[in-house]
């Protein structure tokens, strides 16, 4: 009697402990384990939202992304096309004062002071600028991300100076360098241009902010001074 007692202490002792450690470490048999997660693109662009948030908003590499959270945008543009002799408001070089850019007159030469153009036609615009706020204002230089250019019916960008149009020059139409507040000066761009490319193109001006202008250019001589653009180029009729 005293021998089974024992025994059955025995048995109730490792039945106790076995129980002790299922509840201390153990899984319940009842719960199976989780599965693991499938593994992620996180560089795979048709990740919906949530699922990229769940599984690669914590990756430092800026997965989703190429690992460069920069965004290599083009310039902002005026959506507006404007035309000729419409004032428009730009951003001064560099980001300094607002200049007032309106384009007034457009003339078609065949020569200017006896140069002729390296393809068909210089196309000229006179160009009043005014700065609209207190502070000076110059405009962006071409060396940067500003400047001229003639977009042709085609799309292509030619800039103000090529060719032989840097020899255009307009005693009455020449101004340079930074205008002050309160006063305007008036300036001319040149652009040596096929025929193709001269009809109907656009004006195109990019401001010290990166930002695009645009005024569509007649297929014709027009404008207030086209006669005395036409003295200025010695050109007749």
């Amino acid at each position: 009697m005293r021998t089974r007692t024992a025994a059955g202490a025995a048995l109730l002792l490792v039945a106790a402990l076995a129980g002790c450690g299922a509840e201390e470490g153990a899984p319940k048999a009842t719960k199976p384990p989780a599965k693991a997660s499938p593994s992620v693109d996180c560089s795979d662009e048709s990740l919906g939202q949530a699922e990229w948030v769940e599984n690669c908003a914590g990756d430092s590499e800026g997965a989703g992304t190429g690992g460069d959270s920069t965004d290599d945008a083009a310039p902002p543009a005026d959506e507006t096309v404007h035309v000729l002799g419409d004032p428009v408001l730009t951003v001064g070089d560099e980001g300094a004062g607002v200049l007032e850019m309106t384009p007034t007159t457009v003339v078609f030469a065949k020569k200017s002071d006896g140069n002729a153009p390296a393809k068909d036609v210089f196309v000229v615009v006179t160009v009043k600028k005014r700065p609209t706020t207190a502070a000076p204002a110059d405009e962006s230089s071409p060396m940067g991300p500003g400047g001229w250019q003639w977009k042709a019916p085609d799309g292509q960008a030619l800039d103000e100076g090529d060719g032989e149009s840097y020899n255009v020059v307009l005693g009455d139409f020449s101004a340079s360098g930074t205008i002050q507040p309160g006063s305007f000066v008036w300036d001319a761009e040149a652009f040596d241009l096929t025929a193709a490319q001269a009809k109907g193109g656009t004006l195109v001006y990019v401001d010290g902010e990166g930002t695009a202008h645009q005024w569509k250019m007649p297929e014709e001589d027009a404008g207030p001074q086209v006669a005395e653009v036409k003295k200025d180029l010695s050109t007749v009729g």
